[in-house]
């Protein structure tokens, strides 16, 4: 069929600069993932596009992609979706790790739980959930149309920290391995941090895969 165009926009935000992106469709609804921090300019983001803001989503519960949750929650009526696996980092800066970056940041609990091979509909905009623990326990990837969000379980040429509570490198390369790189070599990947990459340039030159594999 006819390949619905998803508009993505993306900024980054708070003080380590994450990657949040405003998903929207033809009709302007949309999502906006890791709202980590600036609140003001993620909201005038979705004000400039006119958009209507369906879900806000986490790819995990870190301090620097939850930041503006509750901002754009309250702007928007949007209700926040995160793996329950890290739920907790929602309401404990010590779990966000916010608390040992000086400061406490804090999100009000989510509404909905996302789980491996959930599917999510807002609007025309159609996401596959991944669960790819090993960054966090609740560390998820969201699959688009040709396009992966995810969050800080892969980045270019690189892969998330494993040294953070909760974290194994083992098991996070092995959830890459299994579910991302089982996605076609042009998916465009949209990190939690840093450039834009494709699964295929990631199974070549990322080390830490091509060591793996």
């Amino acid at each position: 069929g006819e390949r619905i165009r998803m508009n993505i926009q993306s900024l980054v935000v708070g003080p380590v600069a994450a990657n949040c992106y405003i998903l929207s469709d033809a009709v302007g609804e949309g999502i906006v993932i890791d709202p980590g921090g600036d609140a003001p300019t993620i909201l005038e983001a979705i004000k400039k596009e006119n958009l209507k803001i369906n879900a806000v989503l986490n790819t995990h519960g870190h301090s620097d992609h939850i930041g503006a949750n509750d901002a754009v929650r309250d702007a928007t009526g949007a209700p926040l979706y995160i793996h329950a696996a890290d739920e907790n980092m929602l309401t404990d800066p010590r779990a966000n790790l916010s608390l040992f970056m000086g400061s406490k940041i804090v999100s009000r609990p989510a509404e909905y739980h996302l789980k491996e091979g959930d599917i999510l509909h807002f609007g025309d905009i159609e996401l596959k959930v991944l669960h790819t623990p090993g960054h966090s326990p609740g560390g998820v990837c969201f699959v688009g149309d040709g396009v992966v969000f995810s969050g800080d379980t892969l980045f270019a040429e690189s892969v998330g920290r494993t040294d953070f509570p909760g974290g194994s490198m083992p098991q996070l390369l092995s959830e890459i391995k299994e579910k991302l790189m089982k996605l076609p070599d042009d998916t465009v990947v949209y990190s939690g941090h840093g450039p834009v990459t494709t699964i295929g340039w990631e199974r070549q030159y990322n080390p830490y895969i091509n060591g793996f594999f």
